[in-house]
């Protein structure tokens, strides 16, 4: 059970990761930020509260 958990959790971060890292790229940052989650979370349908945006 943990495995499969583990590796649904690594999917997911892996996912949010990489969006996250696409938005800063757009951005010409070179740093991640909160915001940047944010938005990323957002767009793949998933709301954070409490973090603004």
């Amino acid at each position: 059970m943990y495995e499969e958990t583990r590796g649904v959790l690594k999917v997911f971060l892996e996912n949010v990761i990489r969006d996250a890292v696409t938005y800063c790229k757009h951005a010409k940052k070179k740093t991640v930020t909160a915001m940047d989650v944010v938005y990323t979370l957002k767009r793949q349908g998933r709301i954070l509260y409490g973090l603004g945006g």
